[in-house]
């Protein structure tokens, strides 16, 4: 059996996690939802992946029981659709314990995207988020790099809604690309939007970005849309379009909605 690198942009990967074999190996035990790391093998190709079975998923007040694991993937066909930021292929398939996320892992470089740092550690190159004080009463800041792949990733979590961007969440692949991770409690129809990166408030949208976002919003009244309509309600799918619309017409990153609590806790 070959244990070959898959790159998660080659077609054959969704193949892969999509109908190869899975064999748990163990559980994730920060995550708060069963998350199992597991084997694909298929065709003598094997790969590593992520397994979140619709029967782990911890209920949650303001999200309907069982989606999660379809919004995951929701999540993924929308940066696929525009070509916005990266997400790891993401199927919803059956596995050791019933339908779940199957998601490809990703090897990861040790590079650090996101941290919290005294205030004259930050690098030249980040962009500070917060300042607050550490447990002494030190100050510190929260701050990220400033990474293209990281703007477009920050533009995918306005559309999608994404209530929980924490700093683990984003990832340094081996391969030079972001990658954003843990896409289940995205895309409620209600502004939630929680995330950790907010250097460029204000700031014009780069003009690849929003070339992707006019994409995304013709495939939403196209193909995208009917197949979203498997994971998200009619509602869910109207209010990702009004999204993609107004940050279209603003072309600028938003501020903090004055609404609900703009950064997640833990932050990582």
């Amino acid at each position: 059996m070959a244990d070959a690198h898959v790159d998660p942009a080659d077609p054959a990967a969704t193949e892969l996690i999509a109908r190869g074999r899975i064999e748990v190996e163990g559980r994730l035990v920060d995550a708060s939802n069963v998350t199992l790391f597991c084997s694909i093998e298929l065709d003598g190709v094997s790969a590593q992946a992520v397994y979140k079975p619709v029967s782990g998923e911890r209920p949650l007040w303001d999200f309907p029981d069982g989606t999660l694991a379809g919004r995951e993937v929701a999540t993924y066909l929308v940066a696929e659709a525009a070509e916005l930021a990266q997400v790891p292929p993401t199927v919803l398939r059956d596995g050791p314990f019933g339908e779940g996320m199957v998601q490809l892992w990703v090897e990861t470089a040790d590079e650090e995207l996101v941290d919290v740092l005294a205030p004259g550690d930050v690098p030249d190159d980040w962009r500070v988020v917060l300042h607050a004080h550490d447990r002494l009463g030190d100050p510190a800041v929260l701050a990220h790099a400033d990474h293209p792949g990281m703007r477009e990733l920050a533009a995918l979590d306005v559309v999608v809604n994404n209530t929980d961007r924490k700093g683990g969440h984003v990832l340094a692949g081996r391969d030079g690309r972001i990658y954003g991770v843990d896409h289940g409690i995205c895309l409620h129809a209600d502004p939630k939007l929680r995330t950790v990166l907010w250097g460029w408030v204000g700031e014009p949208l780069p003009d690849e970005a929003m070339d992707k976002l006019r994409k995304l919003r013709w495939a939403l009244d196209h193909d995208l849309g009917e197949t979203l309509a498997a994971h998200l309600t009619p509602r869910e799918i109207r209010a990702l379009a009004r999204r993609t619309d107004t940050l279209l017409a603003d072309g600028e990153f938003p501020a903090p909605g004055d609404d609900w609590r703009a950064i997640p806790w833990p932050l990582f």
